[in-house]
């Protein structure tokens, strides 16, 4: 199982690293690219235009489906031997999601893989979001989701500040350089990443409040919020280094991941 969690995680830091890039170059609207273009499929569709693209673009979905298949293992097993009392449960459940979101990565890149990606993201992501406003209370439904979004953004700035995440890497094995790398990517990409969610947040919040699911965003909306933004263009651009640094944090635990196993 370790060589599918390695891969997962270098798989994760090549997405990340390349969201931030796009994210980067739409700041400066570098290349013609804009904040449209720098969603999961954005990225996808950018490495699909690159010289031999499609092996990368495969090697890359591959990868995203070992990190699903990793974390339901995780889930089922208990492989971090976190318990079955309701704090372990909790986190064995944060494990789930997540594959199921890596998951779901995973078929998005297949899709642009095999010739079927497009722009279907935001609309897929409208339809979502109208489905539940056309629910009873959906305006409430809606501003929950929100709200648990709100949620995982402030406990990823948390949890980045803390510097918790350094337990997952075998630290004793890294040389002085690479281990202050891990700790300054990982406190700076956390955050970033918390960022990133307290903005979608505040879109599907935005959303909930007016009952219009056009204004819900995802992470591409998100980059244009900031951009729009005073100093939207600075502030877009640490950003996007942020989530570069998330990426390269996550490179160095696909090198160096401390398994109980």
């Amino acid at each position: 199982m370790k060589p599918i969690a390695k891969f997962g995680l270098a798989a994760k830091g090549t997405v990340y690293c390349l969201i931030g890039l796009l994210a980067f170059m739409s700041a400066f609207n570098l290349g013609g690219q804009t904040t449209k273009k720098s969603s999961n499929e954005g990225v996808f569709l950018f490495v699909m235009d690159k010289p031999a693209g499609k092996i990368i673009l495969g090697i890359i979905t591959l990868g995203l489906l070992c990190y699903a298949v990793w974390r339901f293992i995780q889930t089922l097993l208990d492989t971090e031997q976190k318990g079955k009392k309701a704090k372990g449960l909790s986190k064995r459940l944060t494990y789930f999601f997540s594959g199921i979101t890596y998951l779901f990565l995973s078929w998005v890149s297949f899709k642009v893989l095999s010739g079927n990606g497009g722009n279907s993201g935001g609309s897929s992501k409208t339809d979502m979001v109208s489905l539940i406003l056309h629910q009873p209370a959906g305006q409430w439904l809606l501003g929950l989701v929100a709200a648990v979004m709100a949620g995982i953004g402030v406990y990823q700035i948390w949890y980045g500040n803390s510097e918790k995440f350094h337990k997952h890497v075998n630290v004793q094995a890294l040389n002085p350089e690479a281990a202050h790398l891990l700790m300054r990517a990982g406190k700076i990409g956390y955050i970033s990443r918390g960022i990133v969610w307290l903005v979608i947040a505040f879109l599907f919040f935005k959303a909930a409040l007016h009952s219009k699911a056009s204004e819900a965003g995802d992470t591409s909306s998100a980059f244009a919020f900031v951009e729009q933004s005073t100093f939207g263009t600075y502030l877009l651009a640490a950003l996007a280094i942020g989530l570069i640094c998330y990426g390269v944090m996550n490179f160095i635990r696909a090198g160096f991941e401390k398994f109980k196993y």
